[in-house]
């Protein structure tokens, strides 16, 4: 018989307490409505985030949610259950205690970077800094930069939802793209997981923020022959996310007011913030940076089993624009050069078989058909 007990559940969304059942399945907990029933969240067992609580409390949330949902158990068996049966669940351990101490270590790192900066000036100083910000807080700095990166790229003009593939007759292009996108994410095993979201935007531009996530304009797809295509340049952003890119660009835009910020542990909020979407989203990469994430594209594009040159292709179609920018191709190596070294880095390869089947390229290409 599965093990349950009650609990209360707050659902992120409103302020709403509820009485739940929870229940341990085999391969996640299980949260019912203590009334009617009806299941309300079904959390995997490796991705329940321990949180801080009070005594006496399990609290519990999801790692990588798009919502602050939380559970909180006070019955002692239950929440013994829950401790034996999902790994990132260690009661004997204080949570947040070893984010704490990440976070007086950044805060140590920050102040001396701060001093630092008087000498080797603000974007010296970010690339210094960009590797040591602990991965929590990229994610709530990119949750922070995705709310203002929606409200400048989402101007309202249609009369259709802003994200694609939300549809009943979009479901098939939505599916497509997340087997793609799991055999990029599964080759590239990042420690943060990725979150791609094909936007109704007509520029032929893929953006990555802070944090894993991906936003994949509709005028890219429509511009891809093949999905292989596609998944190059999805393979160039997630070298973006690798290399932490976006929160370089983010520390060098807002430049000490974004640190004394996170030193005062205001990690997401204020006008740096503001700041650093519009340079994630307007500014392009410097020729180095770009040239860094055409090699791991290229290396990641082979590690799927894809083609290497794919990128090399959709640049020529598109002249270099795969990154948003007013002055794309000044700020970028020339295209041809990028093409040439892409198809230098790439092994020779007897064939490949697309990422994708026909079928479900053809689906994809249809993700944003719908209303």
């Amino acid at each position: 018989m599965a093990i349950a007990g009650s609990a209360i559940f707050f659902d992120g969304m409103t302020s709403a307490r509820r009485v739940v059942v929870v229940e341990l399945a085999s391969d996640g907990v299980v949260v019912r409505d203590a009334e009617d029933r009806d299941m309300l969240a079904r959390w995997p067992y490796g991705e329940l985030d321990h949180l801080a609580a009070p005594e006496g409390v399990l609290r519990l949330g999801r790692a990588g949610a798009k919502t602050t949902a939380r559970l909180e158990v006070r019955d002692a068996a239950l929440a013994q259950a829950i401790d034996e049966a999902s790994v990132p669940v260690d009661r004997t351990k204080v949570p947040g205690h070893g984010g704490r101490t990440k976070v007086i270590a950044w805060s140590i790192a920050a102040m001396a970077s701060l001093v630092l900066g008087a000498v080797y000036g603000v974007p010296a100083l970010a690339g210094r800094i960009a590797p040591l910000v602990p991965l929590g807080v990229e994610r709530w700095l990119g949750e922070a930069v995705d709310r203002q990166a929606r409200t400048l790229l989402d101007k309202g003009s249609s009369d259709r939802p802003f994200e694609c593939g939300g549809g009943q007759s979009e479901a098939a292009g939505r599916a497509a793209l997340g087997r793609l996108i799991g055999k990029l994410e599964a080759a590239a095993a990042l420690p943060i997981r990725l979150d791609v979201t094909v936007v109704r935007r007509a520029g032929s531009n893929a953006v990555a923020l802070p944090g894993g996530r991906i936003y994949v304009f509709e005028g890219l797809i429509e511009k891809s022959e093949r999905a292989d295509e596609l998944a190059g340049v999805l393979a160039h952003e997630i070298g973006h996310v690798a290399q932490r890119d976006g929160t370089r660009s983010i520390l060098q835009s807002a430049g000490i007011s974004f640190l004394f910020g996170m030193l005062l542990g205001d990690f997401v909020g204020g006008g740096a913030v503001v700041i650093g979407a519009r340079a994630v989203l307007q500014s392009s990469y410097s020729r180095d940076v770009e040239s860094a994430a055409d090699r791991y594209g290229v290396e990641l594009m082979e590690r799927a089993g894809g083609d290497p040159r794919a990128l090399g292709t959709v640049l020529t179609r598109l002249s270099g624009a795969i990154h948003p920018g007013a002055d794309i191709l000044s700020d970028h190596p020339d295209t041809q050069a990028r093409v040439d070294v892409i198809n230098t880095l790439a092994k020779p390869q007897a064939s490949t078989k697309p990422l994708l089947e026909p079928s479900e390229w053809q689906a994809l290409k249809r993700i944003c058909a719908g209303r």
